[in-house]
């Protein structure tokens, strides 16, 4: 929802600001890639033989888009999952620190507290600011595909092309390409509410919809299964569960003032989303989680264990490390010096005396 609106109140502050456009010109590089992308796709589909001004073209050439930028920022998606997991497991340890100084305002317990907290993101290897990367990293994209197909209308209607290779007869046929015979991809579905295009409002209005399930169920998928006895407990648990009902209603705004070329970039980049947690959660689950157990499990009827690294190995090297670690702790714990009973006075007294 916080994409959406930042989305829309950026590029409203770009049409609305006269003289240099800033905005404009930092996107520039991003618009003439996006157009590079959209253009190729188009240029591979006509030439296994589909209509160059088609919708469905088109639409399949938005789609190859959402295939080539999710595929380039996957590394990142996988990061964020880590990071996000790791700030979950650190959790309780940072309720610790926070009860430790609760109710100490003074500079010094300020500072130690920082401290504290800040040794425990470095010994975890994480920062709250590395699971919102992969989703700044998308945004100026963001920015970028949806100034392209808004402004698909206006430079159509002035005859003039985009800022790379879509150039004014390919800006023409995607203004022109139409699903179902009468749905424009440039159109939004205020525009075709009062235009009273039925098919438009119908196909945005199903649009939406999928797009607050599949949000929906991407997030109930790691509350559900990929979060730890440990995690499911304190305030930021809470918020997720909360954020779970919340966050898919932000594509109601999406389906109302997006062009429908961009809540399809947005309902199919949803749909990449949900796959990939479905494989990460399933080959990367949380340790401890409803997950990670039934992975072992699945692993354990092919005959495989994770090892103490998170490698895949045979199980009886598993076994036989564990197995090796227990012998180790009894050989140390035999080793080791017995602890006398303290004595008493009177009883220390007596013994000498003896």
């Amino acid at each position: 929802m916080g994409l959406d609106l930042l989305v829309a109140s950026t590029l409203a502050a770009e049409d609305s600001g006269g003289g240099f456009d800033l905005i404009g010109v930092i996107l520039w590089p991003l618009k003439w890639a996006v157009e590079l992308i959209l253009v190729a796709w188009h240029w591979l589909l006509t030439a296994a033989g589909m209509p160059e001004a088609d919708g469905i073209t088109w639409v399949l050439s938005i789609v190859g888009l959402v295939i080539v930028v999710r595929a380039a920022v996957f590394p990142l998606f996988v990061k964020q999952i880590k990071s996000q997991r790791k700030m979950m497991e650190i959790a309780p340890e940072l309720r610790k620190v926070q009860e430790k100084y609760k109710g100490k305002k003074d500079q010094l317990s300020r500072e130690a507290m920082s401290r504290e907290t800040m040794a425990l993101y470095k010994k975890h290897g994480t920062t709250p600011m590395s699971s919102c990367l992969p989703l700044l990293v998308q945004m100026p994209i963001f920015f970028a595909l949806f100034s392209v197909l808004r402004d698909v209308k206006m430079h159509a209607e002035a005859g003039v092309g985009g800022v790379g290779l879509l150039s004014p007869e390919l800006t023409m046929q995607f203004y022109d390409a139409k699903l179902f015979g009468s749905v424009s991809l440039h159109e939004t579905l205020g525009e075709a509410w009062d235009a009273g295009n039925t098919p438009a409002i119908i196909l945005l209005a199903i649009l939406v919809v999928l797009m607050i399930v599949s949000q929906f169920f991407t997030q109930l998928q790691i509350i559900s299964k990929n979060l730890s006895p440990e995690a499911k407990t304190g305030q930021a648990y809470q918020m997720q569960k909360i954020m779970l009902y919340v966050l898919p209603l932000g594509f109601i705004f999406s389906g109302v003032f997006f062009p429908l070329g961009v809540v399809i970039y947005w309902f199919v980049s949803n749909l990449w989303t949900m796959g990939q947690q479905f494989l990460i959660i399933r080959e990367m689950p949380t340790p401890g989680s409803e997950a990670a157990k039934a992975r072992e499990e699945r692993l354990a009827r092919k005959g495989k264990a994770v090892n103490a690294q998170g490698k895949v190995v045979p199980i009886e090297i598993v076994q036989a490390e564990e197995q090796r670690k227990l012998e180790e702790a009894e050989r140390a714990k035999a080793a080791a010096p017995k602890r006398e009973q303290p004595m008493s006075k009177k009883r220390a007294k007596k013994k000498g005396s003896n």
